[in-house]
Parts: structure tokens; sequence; C-alpha cells
């Protein structure tokens, strides 16, 4: 019971308009369907294999989402499965999944990953190179993607000023994007901030999903 117990305590502390994915990658099926009981139904996986066996094995009306760092040779494991992909970070990416979607025949959601830690290991498009992307027009011929917000993650510090820092520039590159291609488009809402460690602060910058998975399952062994 202590993940029902987990869960709830997050979710008291998350308010209208802010939706919990929780991050089961690596955790068994047993951990994701106590959570499941207790009323969770948005789960985080980071490996494609891994996302087929639990969507194959686990209740159909859970809504999976990928957050790890996707690779062009395992896109089309997830397709049939993703209900939205967190870490888009390059035109190419974005143009295998719509490739593979189509063969499914399938409209995938996607969030673009941004850079905005203090950090060499996490990826995501710089503020310049998605200006630039935007920019083209290209995307817009990507009939099998629906691009459905950002996501980013802080440095992974103490320093909670440079938390709010990171995760306030984010916010306002979400909204100048917004204002500037997507304008008329509601789907375009979504902003991917904040985990175990720093979700509080995401909330307060304008998170509208935060990724929590330690603080709900645990550490992993």
């Amino acid at each position: 019971m202590a993940i029902t117990t987990h869960l709830q305590e997050v979710l008291a502390e998350i308010p209208q308009g802010v939706k919990l994915v929780a991050v089961s990658k690596f955790h068994p099926n047993e951990a994701i369907e106590e959570a499941y009981r207790a009323g969770q139904r948005i789960f985080g996986e980071s490996r494609a294999q891994e996302l087929k066996a639990k969507y194959e094995t686990l209740p159909k009306d859970i809504e999976w989402h990928f957050i790890g760092t996707l690779q062009t040779n395992k896109i089309k494991y997830i397709i049939p499965y993703v209900a939205l992909i967190h870490g888009i970070d390059s035109f190419h990416l974005l143009s295998e999944v719509n490739k593979q979607a189509a063969k499914v025949n399938r409209k995938v959601k996607c969030l673009l990953q941004l850079h905005i830690a203090q950090e060499e290991t996490k990826f995501g498009f710089t503020f310049d190179e998605c200006r630039e992307m935007l920019n083209n027009g290209e995307w817009k011929t990507l009939n099998n993607i629906e691009l459905c917000g950002m996501m980013g993650m802080a440095s992974y510090t103490e320093n909670e000023e440079q938390i709010e820092l990171e995760f306030c520039s984010l916010s306002n590159f979400f909204h100048e994007i917004k204002n500037l291609h997507f304008t008329d488009q509601d789907a375009f809402c979504e902003l991917s901030m904040g985990m175990s460690h720093d979700y509080r602060l995401a909330i307060a910058a304008g998170s509208t999903l935060i990724r929590v998975g330690s603080k709900i399952f645990g550490e992993r062994d």
C-alpha cells in the first residue's frame, strides 16, 4: 500500500489543470497495478520494448507516455501504443515519428524537448534551434503528428533559484512559440516540467505535466 499512499500525497499537492505522469519505467507490473487501483491512469516509460510488453499485459485504458531518449530505430515499436511522446529533440526524429504513425494510420501527439539545464548529459533543442525549425515550416507537412507543447528538464542541483530560472525560461519560451505559431491550436497547451525532486517549482512556473517516479514507486533496486 506504500505506492498508494505516496501517490495520494503527490496528487494532493497538484492543482487543477496539472496532470501527473507516474514514471513506471523499470518497475514491475505489480507496482503499476497498485497505482492503477488507486486511480492513476497516465504512466511514463523510457524503453520501447518495456512499453510494448506492459501495454500488452496491463489494462487498456492506461495512457502511456514515452519519456526517454527515443532512438529512431525503436519508434515503430511504440507508435501503436503511445499517447504522447515527450522527447522530440530534432526535426529528423519528428519526421520519423510521422512516417511510422502514417503506416498504422495514427496521429501521434508529441512534445518538443528543449535543453534548459546546465548539464551536457541532457538533450533537446536550444531555443534558437527550435525557433529555426518552426520558422522553416516544414513540420506543417507532417500530417500524422500533432505538436502539443514542450518538455524540459532542469539541472539536478540543490540551487532552487537556478531551477526556477530554468523552468521560467522554458515557460516564457513556450508562450512565445504559442503566440507565434499555435495561437489557433488549442492542442498546443502542454508544458512538461518537473520530476520527483523539483515538481513543486515546476508547477509554480507553469507546468501542466509533471513526471514523478521515485517519490511514488520508491528508488529502483
